[in-house]
């Protein structure tokens, strides 16, 4: 199976609680003003990967010491079949899961295979990022994202103490934002 990707982090702080290996998954028509990841959008962006490839680079991440999967975007939930075979590969490897969704958790049971990505999910953040609600703390955006304790593995302390934002240069000298608040570094 493949997924449309924008791009992969192989230990992240910043999307999750511990050291996470990160998939931005590329395409989202929820549209919400003020998203900060618009180039996530374009469902023809980005790259197709095999889900078997990410496994591999998720095997590496974990051990080189990150301890889950963080699924974000563009919209997890619009390549759900993806996201449960991505989730199920972080299992088989004993690793945590958190999804970014801009669905609530009420839609996404809505949704094709909506049902199979919550069963396999630690943390769901979930509803639209709406702009004049912003937040940008314990992973929430906005005021009205929740985050939905899915198991037991994580309080909702371990979720709030995320780092909001981190600045990473990767090997090709590349710089990377990431967080839910990646333009509040601190100084």
């Amino acid at each position: 199976m493949k997924v449309r990707v924008h791009a992969t982090e192989a230990r992240s702080r910043a999307n999750g609680p511990g050291a996470r290996f990160v998939v931005w998954m590329q395409g989202c028509t929820l549209g919400c003003p003020g998203c900060f990841n618009p180039s996530t959008h374009d469902a023809s962006g980005g790259r197709e990967v095999l889900v078997e490839e990410l496994a591999r680079e998720m095997a590496r991440a974990k051990e080189a010491g990150s301890e889950g999967l963080s699924l974000s975007g563009g919209e997890p939930l619009q390549q759900a079949a993806g996201a449960v075979a991505l989730l199920d590969a972080a299992r088989a490897l004993g690793m945590s899961t958190l999804a970014f969704s801009g669905y609530t958790i009420d839609e996404i049971r809505a949704l094709p295979h909506g049902n199979d990505v919550l069963a396999r999910l630690d943390v769901l953040i979930d509803g639209r990022y709406v702009s004049t609600e912003r937040l940008a703390t314990g992973l929430r955006g906005s005021a009205n994202q929740r985050i939905q304790l899915l198991t037991d593995r994580y309080k909702l302390a371990d979720v709030e103490a995320t780092p909001v934002a981190e600045i990473r240069i990767s090997t090709s000298g590349e710089l990377i934002l990431t967080g839910v608040n990646p333009l509040k570094i601190r100084r």
